[in-house]
């Protein structure tokens, strides 16, 4: 008798039978190998050096005067005046300095910069992990024309899984409901192949990365 099984029927069937012969891992170490090869290189030193191969800019600060030091430079430089910040934590740190900037959504429509701080920072990829578990919420690192996060070198791992170990640690079960892997501005070049920065979010990146302890 001819077989009229269809190919599709072959193929779930052998799936079902896969399903149903339990086996041994055959690479039951496989998450602890490594993926990468060894780099002697310091994290921040990776980080600064992916994070501005794909448009970021970083900026090290030894200290907070230094940081506010920087800030102001570079808000007089690029002329902004709507600096909005919500996050307690950081509103903290420029209140002492007394740096200007808007603690509520009023006229948010025409902020300048948003100013948030962040999870992590993946050295790897020059990546940033944000959430929405803070003051910031979701809007503040996504519509400005500019994102600037205050990081920390503690918020500083190798790796994407190293990160999320973080947040693990800091929330244990009641994680972030947004959590999000920023890795340098918002582009696009779905238009006659060109690259535009600024397509769906911020156009430029910030990070300014404090010494110590977030």
């Amino acid at each position: 008798m001819r077989d009229i099984t269809t190919s599709k029927e072959k193929l779930l069937k052998k799936i079902r039978k896969a399903l149903l012969e339990k086996r041994d891992n055959p690479y039951p170490n496989l998450e602890d190998l490594p993926h990468y090869a060894q780099n002697e290189t310091s994290l921040d030193v990776l980080f600064a050096e992916q994070f501005t191969s794909i448009s970021g800019q970083f900026v090290f600060c030894e200290d907070e005067v230094q940081f506010i030091e920087n800030l102001l430079e570079l808000a007089e430089e690029r002329k902004w005046r709507k600096i909005y910040c919500w996050e307690p934590q950081l509103q903290a740190i420029l209140t002492r300095f007394d740096y200007p900037f808007f603690e509520t959504d009023k006229d948010f429509e025409q902020a300048d910069v948003g100013f948030t701080l962040c999870e992590a920072l993946i050295a790897r990829n020059g990546s940033i992990l944000l959430s929405n578990a803070n003051m910031a919420g979701r809007r503040l690192s996504i519509y400005p024309p500019v994102h600037i996060v205050l990081a920390y070198t503690s918020q500083m791992v190798l790796d994407l899984k190293d990160g999320f170990k973080l947040i693990k640690n800091k929330y244990g079960n009641n994680l972030p409901s947004m959590i999000s892997n920023v890795t340098g501005p918002s582009r696009t070049a779905d238009i006659e192949k060109t690259l535009v920065l600024g397509a769906h979010g911020p156009k430029e990146l910030f990070v300014f990365l404090l010494d110590g302890q977030v």
